[in-house]
């Protein structure tokens, strides 16, 4: 990153620390809620510990277990902005992340191995830093810009040297500029005290009704009234009034979802185009579905049939498109695991009736079937006729009466 400079390299080596992070400062992070624009998982963090570090820098860090999420944020229009991690306040031999937006508009973030100081010692994509799975992120909000990232340890971070640097020229094929400034602090990553980040908690809220509306009412209840239309047919008119009522509560459940999504995407602004439009036409399908209710032709119509195929190939459609835009949703949303086996059990389980289901109707249709065919046989028997009569019909007719002469 900066070593690019010698300057900068020798500045550093003659000053290490420049900074104390401003761990005692009483000043405060900005209210910013950094959940309308990170990515997850980090937006589904509810709070962070947060220090002003360096001007208007600001460093917001949080443990869970042996992991640490990250998240600085400084003044951005155009070029790179990097935090590095160095065992002595020298940028030659550190680790850094480095984030900025490129000519096209696309955000960029990777790590940097700053092995010495010539540009061509500053290995993109190498580093010591104990990156987690999920990846880093970066993004913009108005005049800053955000790195996020985590790092996985077995032992936590105490008080770590930490370096901060930007520069105004955009990195092209991941050659960073020479910095426009710089800096060396320590941070102590061992406090447990300091201003919490004012993140809001609503929007976390907001997005777990969501998602617990959206799996009751489609994952769910509307199942399990497909069911009831496909094998309660012989409970007839039972399973109509059954199907009906189910099949309204669901979609008053869409409607809760529906609603609960349109106020998430305007709070947050969240560019999740394949869950957004699976949802839109995902509810297209419910309304035509109740409308269907209100149009049914009589029984003995020409349209019945037609009506029928309709009704139920586009509920299936819903059903499944329902179920793929869950699966997104709780990925979009970086869902934890216990979001992703209740899902996977409630889908288990509602597979396992249809196809339980399934076998006995067909048992039952082979059955009847069965019957019908030994009814048949029985009720109609095979005519018997004496094996005389052809020869008793060419006796004259006298002879048959028993008359002589």
């Amino acid at each position: 990153m900066p070593m690019l400079s010698p300057s900068f390299l020798t500045l550093s080596l003659l000053f290490p620390i420049t900074a104390l992070a401003q761990n005692n400062a009483e000043t405060t992070c900005q209210n910013t809620n950094y959940q309308i624009f990170l990515p997850p998982p980090y937006q589904n963090i509810s709070s962070t510990i947060c220090k002003p570090v360096w001007n208007t820098y600001e460093m917001r860090y949080t443990k869970n277990g042996d992991i640490t999420t990250i998240i600085l944020s400084a003044p951005y229009t155009v070029g790179w902005v990097g935090i590095g991690f160095s065992r002595n306040s020298s940028m030659v031999g550190s680790s850094a992340m480095v984030g900025w937006i490129n000519k096209h508009g696309h955000t960029k973030i990777k790590q940097f191995y700053l092995k010495g100081k010539k540009q061509s010692e500053v290995i993109a994509g190498k580093g010591e830093l104990p990156l987690n799975t999920v990846s880093p992120a970066v993004a913009t909000n108005g005049a800053e810009i955000y790195l996020a990232f985590q790092l996985k340890t077995e032992v936590p971070y105490g008080k770590q040297p930490i370096l901060l640097a930007f520069g105004t020229k955009t990195p092209q094929n991941h050659h960073l500029s020479k910095h426009d400034d710089r800096t060396s602090i320590i941070f102590d990553f061992s406090s447990v005290a300091g201003p919490q980040d004012p993140a809001s908690d609503g929007l976390i809220l907001m997005r777990r009704n969501h998602g617990i509306v959206g799996i009751i009412g489609w994952g769910l209840i509307l199942p399990v009234g497909a069911i009831v239309a496909r094998y309660l047919r012989h409970k007839d008119p039972l399973w109509f009034y059954l199907h009906s009522v189910i099949q309204f509560v669901g979609f008053a459940f869409t409607l809760g979802t529906v609603l609960l999504g349109i106020q998430l995407y305007n709070n947050m602004h969240a560019h999740i185009p394949a869950h957004r439009g699976i949802g839109i036409f995902v509810l297209v399908l419910t309304i035509l579905q109740i409308l269907a209710f209100f149009l049914r032709p009589n029984k003995d119509s020409k349209y019945r049939n037609l009506w029928n195929l309709y009704h139920s190939w586009s509920g299936r459609m819903a059903l499944f498109f329902a179920s793929l835009n869950i699966v997104l949703g709780m990925q979009a949303a970086g869902a934890g695991s216990d979001w992703k086996i209740g899902y996977g059990f409630l889908v288990s389980i509602i597979i396992i009736a249809i196809v339980v289901l399934e076998v006995l109707a067909y048992l039952k249709r082979s059955e009847k079937r069965s019957l019908h065919g030994s009814f048949q046989m029985d009720s109609v028997p095979d005519p018997s006729f004496p094996n005389n009569f052809s020869k008793v019909s060419n006796v004259p007719i006298q002879a048959q009466a028993g008359y002589g002469i």
